[in-house]
């Protein structure tokens, strides 16, 4: 039974009485804010309580849910919907003369994820827990996430993100729970009565502490946990005291800055030696820590670890985590003494693997003798899977010798990590159906043929309790006013929606929800960029991870178009709000040109007359989940406009569609089943296909020539090119676009330059562009996270 209002009034006074010492009336904002995540706490704490004696009971196989990032967005507004105690829990802090509102903004997004990876894996551990299945996320408690981003006169500035001082209420410390990982060293091979065993010598140890923040589910008993790892020294290290009395302050404290270095920073600049070092040290101490909790936790209710594919499935989420299988063969060799056989049918049938991208970067491949220098252990075993591996396709799939050079996952000097994955996990999934084809069709084709029936696909999904019915309260309570809550647990309800299609009335409704959000949003930009939006513009969002494959610089250069045109060839169109948030990686020199290049193009637009009244540009920093919940209800063109054939899937498509969004895409990624959900009548695709981009590609792309054939291409290029933006350098995003162009950003935007006319043209037509809203509202049911866990259970880790 739910806390009354009243009840949850007298805890918060009497823990704000225990914690401060402070009545209400003398309390502060941070106070209560902190008094209000205690008890909230609390009430997580006790229900985790019952739900660990509930599973001890049942003995249900656990998931275990291993990704380097978990972009988790604030808990307090999430847990209490979840809990059900919203409205008391208003009522009672507006009684002590506190704003619920208030609090909410006051809470940090943890810094623990940078995109769509992360916030799928947040999406994932919401919704298995509301339909109940155990799930644990591991991942590191990143003292200071990605970071914090600014935008200074166009340029991107990374300061410290320090997320913990008012989010770290939700991490309880189990410092009774670390664990050891050792690194560095050498290994000693010794043959005996067991056989050969492996001693590992001389090695670094540094201390793994977690730190655990539970998830709630919406209507559910469950109460999961995602498991976060702080790296520091050994205490017997960590202070030097004899290089303290000789007067070396800083260097008796170096091994403890040296093993905490480890947990600072989400995805460190690795454009040198020292950022890969850093890197394969977070990737090894995350997944060692969390397996040996795994493996121990196991072994208090089990014998052996002979029926751990019964019980357990560990899942790896993209490649980050890929020394799960190396660490899990050691485990079992080194730690429990199993034969190679059996230690390596057990670790193949315990882990599964999601690829997430189709990218070569993206696809980890590490130096091999930097493994053996940080991971010697971990080498040699890695070597023997790839011995065996190349030997039995030489044996028994002649017909791949050719492939093998390819196929290993050693070679040219480098550990391939994907093919590790695919190679060791009984299960390989893509995450949208093109992706999951192009898996099996090209860039996993070879291990399809020798594995048959591993490689499947799960198309990503959306935890929508919060993208639309927390962050879009309005369009909630009025769908709920039209067929009922039951889309609440059921988001396939949605299609219910259909029915209103031609309800002049709902359609009127519907623009009106959005025009109220769109006022939210335009107030949030005021303060933030000092820009006055027209709330009846066309807003026009493209908010994502900053890579060039991803292509903000093709909308940026159609934005130049448009203003070109207007300014000195007398076009008119409906006014609209070209609105941009991104983070660029802070070694990544072309992101961060493309961020100064889209400021400046705002810069010029904003002040020019010519554009008054037709025209905005707005860059949105340090974009977020807590500014995507603003963004998302307000967005009424949804760019994803990637090249066909590298977005794995997409989740902002998914989120934006959701709140009524238009998709204006290519046929990429999860594009394409938007597009299978809503017809080609509620979509603006444009561009080449995969096929296509293949066979531009393979006849030898020119962007020079679409430069001499496009006047529209030309003009804007010559315009940049001559200092047009107030005088700024921008001659290395026009010789990309001239000399490389890898994404073919100019091959599509001829094409793209024409949607964007049809999207002008329709935007005219009100009725026609709210019915398209309310089609692409009806047809987004598919794209529920519930859904997608279903389908891991039922296809993977269930099966």
């Amino acid at each position: 039974m739910n806390p009354s209002a009243s009840k949850l009034k007298d805890e918060l006074i009497q823990t704000l009485k225990t914690n401060y010492g402070y009545s209400p009336e003398e309390a502060t904002d941070r106070q209560m804010y902190g008094t209000i995540l205690t008890v909230v706490q609390s009430y997580l704490t006790r229900k985790r309580a019952d739900y660990l004696d509930t599973l001890k009971k049942n003995d249900k196989k656990r998931i275990y849910y291993m990704s380097m990032e978990f972009l988790v967005g604030p808990s307090l507004r999430n847990n209490l919907y979840n809990l059900n105690m919203q409205a008391e829990m208003k009522q009672a802090v507006s009684e002590l003369g506190f704003d619920l509102d208030v609090i909410y903004e006051m809470e940090p997004d943890p810094g623990l994820g940078n995109g769509g990876l992360g916030r799928l894996a947040s999406c994932y551990m919401d919704a298995a827990t509301t339909l109940g299945y155990p799930i644990t996320g591991f991942s590191i408690r990143y003292e200071f996430g990605i970071f914090k981003q600014q935008i200074v006169d166009g340029w991107q500035i990374e300061y410290p993100d320090d997320w913990l001082e008012l989010g770290g209420y939700w991490l309880t410390p189990r410092d009774d729970e670390a664990m050891e990982v050792h690194f560095d060293g050498h290994v000693e091979e010794r043959w005996g009565e067991r056989g050969l065993t492996t001693i590992h010598r001389d090695y670094y140890t540094v201390r793994a502490v977690p730190y655990d923040l539970m998830v709630s589910g919406k209507d559910s008993e469950a109460i999961n946990c995602l498991r976060l790892w702080r790296a520091e020294a050994p205490t017997s290290k960590s202070f030097d005291m004899y290089t303290f009395s000789r007067g070396e302050y800083v260097k008796s404290m170096e091994e403890d800055a040296k093993a905490e270095s480890i947990s600072k920073v989400l995805y460190p600049a690795d454009d040198h030696i020292e950022g890969k070092r850093l890197r394969l040290k977070q990737q090894y101490f995350f997944v060692s820590a969390s397996l040996q909790t795994i493996i121990r936790d196991y072994l208090r209710t089990h014998e052996s670890l002979d029926n751990l594919p019964e019980y357990a499935v560990i899942h790896i989420n993209d490649t980050h985590p890929a020394l799960c299988v190396p660490e899990l063969m050691r485990i079992l060799l080194d730690d429990c003494g199993y034969e190679w056989e059996n230690a390596w049918e057990i670790t193949c049938r315990t882990l599964a693997y999601t690829n997430h991208t189709v990218m070569s970067e993206a696809l980890e491949r590490w130096d091999l003798n930097l493994f053996r220098q940080h991971l010697p252990r971990i080498t040699k075993i890695i070597e023997e899977i790839d011995r065996r591996f190349c030997k039995d396709v030489f044996e028994f799939h002649p017909e791949k010798r050719n492939q093998l050079s390819s196929m290993a996952i050693i070679g040219d000097g480098q550990v391939r990590m994907a093919n590790l994955c695919v190679i060791a996990c009984f299960s390989v999934n893509g995450v949208s159906k093109l992706h999951s084809d192009i898996l099996k069709e090209d860039l996993f084709k070879d291990y399809n043929d020798i594995f048959p029936g591993k490689l499947t696909n799960v198309t990503n999904g959306i935890a929508a309790r919060r993208w639309l019915c927390q962050g879009n309260p309005l369009l909630t309570s009025y769908i709920t006013e039209l067929i009922g809550d039951g889309f609440v647990h059921d988001l396939s309800q949605l299609e219910q929606l259909a029915k209103f299609a031609d309800d002049r009335q709902v359609l009127r409704q519907l623009a009106e929800i959005k025009l109220e959000n769109k006022k939210m949003l335009a107030k949030y930009i005021s303060a933030a960029n000092g820009i006055n939006l027209d709330p009846t513009s066309l807003f026009d969002i493209q908010v994502k991870r900053l890579h060039e494959y991803k292509r903000q610089l093709m909308n940026a250069l159609h934005i130049c178009h448009l203003y070109l045109q207007i300014k000195h060839h007398g076009l008119v169109i409906e006014p609209r709000a070209f609105i941009f948030g991104a983070k660029a990686s802070p070694g990544y020199y072309m992101a961060k040109e493309i961020i100064r290049f889209i400021c400046a193009l705002g810069d010029l637009i904003n002040r020019d007359p010519a554009t008054k009244g037709m025209l905005k540009v707005i860059f949105l920093a340090d974009y977020k989940v807590s500014l995507a919940e603003k963004i998302y209800p307000a967005a009424e063109i949804s760019e994803q406009i990637s090249q066909a054939g590298k977005e794995a899937s997409g989740t902002g498509n998914m989120k934006m569609m959701l709140n009524g969004a238009l998709t204006l895409g290519t046929m990429d990624g999860a594009n394409i089943e938007i597009y299978d959900a809503v017809g080609a009548d509620n979509i603006f695709i444009f561009g080449m296909n995969t096929e296509e981009v293949n066979r531009t590609r393979d006849n030898g792309y020119s962007p020079r020539a679409i430069y001499d054939a496009n006047p529209y291409v030309r003009e804007v290029l010559d315009f940049v090119r001559s200092g047009g933006l107030d005088g700024k350098n921008f001659d290395s995003i026009v010789q990309y676009l001239l000399n490389n162009d890898t994404y073919m950003s100019l091959a599509d935007f001829e094409s793209y330059r024409i949607a964007q006319t049809k999207v002008n043209e329709v935007y005219r037509n009100p009725d026609k562009w709210n019915r398209m809203s309310l089609m692409n509202i009806a047809g987004s049911g598919i794209f529920s996270a519930d859904r997608s866990i279903e389908d891991y259970i039922r296809d993977i880790w269930y099966k």
